[in-house]
């Protein structure tokens, strides 16, 4: 394992955390060659994801500094290998949190590669080279083109970038609940930020009853006028929660901090499935009666792989589906991340890498 190889000859600028203050700074490193399964792509837009501010500040004891986060990424291809035959310079690509396979065991042959034992992330993990991989926060990548998807030609590049993780993370458990073909069945959404939000609309353009859960009774009127949730309950309110009891078929969770999953499971139906998605920092308090009583399943799911995330994009294409953002400038990056962690934004940082956006809000 290292920062670089003799073949990272070419010079990037991006941004780094260096330690666990998390304090992100300007930073110059190389990255490898484009090689003949490999694609170079000009940045031109990343999103803010929660994990990057839990790789900055090491908050998960696995951070390898200097770490340039960022997996929410899109721009434009300047160079192709010789094998690759998908993608042409100038095409609009992005890529997600994925950077490497193992492409040989059962879920990678099966499409399923976030869920390879050999995973490694666009920053933060290491390549097949040995270098340590470093994400978008940064004017240019060169990724294998395995692991790269289209961004339909009708949606924003910069409202488009957190579709490869947020979108990614909310859409997959739905197709796999079958909840994409599925009108009128009834979604819970626990949350209503980065990935509650794109949940949200993701339910509505699937023709399902949407119902956002959340702490916040603030949160009722954008829910519902900004992003046409059908209803909303406040989950510290125990007369709403009682009266929603039975009432929901599938529950996306998308929140980190620590709450217990007893209410929300008393609000599915029997039978009914909870996924969660997001990552508290310490173990969920998980009540054995509603679910022995409700015969109720929890499940977990992380992201989704590549022809799966190459799918949502184009319906995302289709239902002119983006992410709600707040673009920012590079030197704006730790401000946002303050915001970040306290949830201060609607809903989501994009950083306009390229300088090429003409508005700060989307």
């Amino acid at each position: 394992m290292s920062q670089t190889t003799p073949n990272h000859t070419q010079t990037v600028s991006g941004w780094a955390a260096h330690d666990n203050s998390g304090k992100i700074s300007p930073f110059t490193f190389k990255r490898r060659e484009n090689g003949e399964e490999d694609v170079t792509i000009e940045i031109l837009y990343c999103g803010m994801c929660h994990t990057d501010l839990h790789y900055a500040k090491n908050d998960w004891g696995i951070t390898m500094y200097p770490v340039v986060p960022g997996h929410e990424i899109t721009g434009l291809i300047t160079k192709v290998g010789s094998n690759v035959t998908g993608f042409k310079v100038g095409d609009r690509v992005g890529i997600g949190c994925l950077a490497a396979s193992c492409l040989e065991c059962e879920f990678c042959k099966n499409s399923e590669e976030n869920y390879c034992d050999q995973i490694q992330f666009t920053y933060n993990g290491i390549f097949w080279d040995g270098s340590i991989t470093y994400g978008g926060y940064s004017n240019m990548i060169v990724a294998n083109h395995r692991f790269v998807v289209r961004v339909p030609e009708n949606l924003p590049m910069d409202a488009a970038a957190p579709l490869l993780c947020a979108g990614i993370t909310v859409f997959s458990p739905m197709k796999d609940n079958n909840m994409l073909n599925s009108p009128g069945k009834k979604l819970g959404v626990v949350g209503l930020g980065g990935l509650g939000h794109v949940a949200v609309k993701f339910g509505k353009a699937f023709g399902l009853h949407v119902t956002v859960i959340s702490t916040s009774p603030s949160k009722e009127k954008e829910a519902k006028s900004r992003l046409g949730a059908d209803g909303f309950i406040v989950s510290t309110d125990l007369k709403q929660m009682q009266a929603e009891r039975r009432s929901l078929d599938f529950i996306i969770d998308t929140v980190s901090a620590n709450h217990s999953l007893g209410p929300v499971l008393e609000l599915l139906k029997v039978n009914g499935t909870l996924v969660l998605v997001g990552a508290p920092e310490k173990p969920l308090e998980l009540p054995s009666f509603p679910l022995i009583f409700g015969k109720r399943s929890v499940k977990g799911s992380m992201t989704g792989g590549m022809k799966e995330t190459q799918e949502m994009m184009d319906l995302c294409g289709k239902h002119n589906i983006t992410c709600d953002i707040e673009i920012i400038t590079p030197d704006e990056i730790n401000d946002a991340m303050n915001r970040l962690a306290k949830s201060d934004v609607q809903y989501r940082f994009v950083i306009d890498i390229a300088g090429k956006s003409n508005g700060a809000l989307n």
